[in-house]
């Protein structure tokens, strides 16, 4: 007591401990809005909103409403609204607001997703207030970049490449200019959306958007994950236990492609912060895609999320991306204590790799080098990531190479069947 009257006395000059103490709270309390939001946008433990059929039509007959009503716009609204190219086929999911459905686009399978389900539920854009329905024909290119960079930047955490700005469509005009920019404003409001369209054309390890009406933005359809396949993908006809092992690891490749991809191919690394079978897809020729990248950060954006208050490490984990808290300051580090590359070896390699009749097609001294390399490289803590990274990726090449030089035709041209045996 006798200490807490001392400071309120050495405090009481126009009250400045106060107002840094106030400072300090509200510095605090920062931190942890932005953290427990982007919980609760993907926090597994919160029960997902019933998906049906008919509610998915009623979002998209209120779009269309909206389109016909000059609200909203797109390049993909007249197929949807109008001349019936773009049709609905069936729900995917609904996640705390987050709507993904299944369409055909001309023939093509697409998902249309959006993180709301009303286009009202996104904030408008000021520069339109006043303007007629026919408007926003006058709104100068450069204010309206400079507007899009902050939203970009909001949601990435960094400044845009040049020219990544100019593939969004900011100086197309038309009779209906006022509902696209409406449109526009409220899909770079949108994470996802902003990180997919300034990848398209830069990485085969993400879904190009293929266009938009209003606040929902259109990729491909691909196959996701699931831990219920016994490979954990789809990886298309059996083609006996040889043919299994094969897709594998072509598939193992392609994850480590992916990986030095995203640590190396940008101005900043790209953190990936759900790493499982459901939020990857994989392509005929066996590239791995990242078909939902909601949890996936540049280091700016990284470091902004994990640099928070906490009084032990396990306060500064989020999600797959783990940090290591100071425990003098109580402060999370800024730098990411894990990597991509351990995340899928713990999360992906070990299903594959780690079971000692895994890769039973190979033979026994490469499968031990196989399973103590994962091992190594899903250890927490594990160092090394370029050494480790090139050894998985040479004893995959090697397995690739064995089961090639393996094949033989047999009785009958079958090979043992596959049930009841990992790949």
């Amino acid at each position: 007591r006798a200490r807490g009257a001392g400071g309120a006395g050495r405090c009481g000059l126009g009250g400045r401990c106060g107002r840094r103490a106030l400072l300090a709270c509200a510095a605090w309390t920062a931190g942890w809005v932005l953290a427990a939001a982007l919980l609760l946008r993907a926090h597994p433990g919160v029960p997902s909103e019933r998906c049906t059929d008919e509610k998915s039509r009623r979002i998209l007959a209120a779009l269309c409403q909206d389109y016909r009503g000059g609200t909203l716009g797109g390049d993909l609204c007249e197929d949807l609204c109008e001349a019936g190219q773009l049709r609905y086929r069936r729900c995917l999911y609904y996640e705390r607001g987050k709507k993904v459905l299944q369409a055909d686009w001309r023939g093509r399978p697409v998902v249309l997703k959006s993180k709301e389900e009303a286009f009202s539920s996104f904030p408008p854009l000021g520069l339109l207030d006043g303007q007629p329905e026919a408007g926003g024909q006058d709104l100068p290119e450069a204010e309206l970049l400079v507007l899009a960079a902050g939203e970009a930047r909001s949601a990435l955490g960094l400044e845009p490449a040049e020219g990544g700005l100019g593939r969004l469509g900011l100086a197309r005009r038309g009779p209906r200019r006022r509902g696209q920019l409406a449109s526009l404003w409220a899909l770079l409001q949108q994470e996802e959306f902003v990180l997919l369209s300034l990848l398209r054309g830069r990485s085969p390890h993400a879904p190009p958007v293929l266009g938009s009406c209003g606040h929902f933005y259109a990729v491909e359809h691909l196959a996701a994950g699931s831990p219920g396949h016994r490979a954990l993908f789809p990886l298309g006809p059996d083609g006996g236990r040889r043919g299994q092992a094969r897709a594998v690891s072509g598939v193992a490749l392609s994850f480590l492609d992916m990986v030095r991809h995203f640590d190396h191919d940008f101005a900043h690394r790209l953190h990936l912060c759900d790493v499982k079978p459901e939020n990857f897809a994989i392509r005929s020729d066996f590239t791995v895609v990242a078909i939902d990248v909601d949890m996936a950060f540049f280091e700016p954006k990284m470091r902004e999320i994990l640099e928070q208050n906490c009084t032990r490490d396990e306060d500064c984990n989020f999600f797959d991306c783990f940090s290591k808290c100071d425990l003098r300051a109580h402060r999370c580090g800024a730098q990411r204590a894990n990597s991509n590359l351990q995340v899928v070896c713990d999360k992906i390699f070990r299903h594959w790799f780690s079971s000692p009749r895994g890769t039973s097609v190979v033979s026994g001294p490469l499968r031990g080098q196989l399973r103590a390399a994962v091992q190594e490289c899903a250890a927490p803590g594990a160092q090394g990531a370029p050494r480790v990274l090139g050894r998985l990726r040479s004893l995959l090449q090697a397995a690739l190479w064995e089961l090639r030089d393996s094949e033989e035709p047999r009785p009958g041209g079958e090979e043992p069947s596959a049930q009841g045996s990992s790949p």
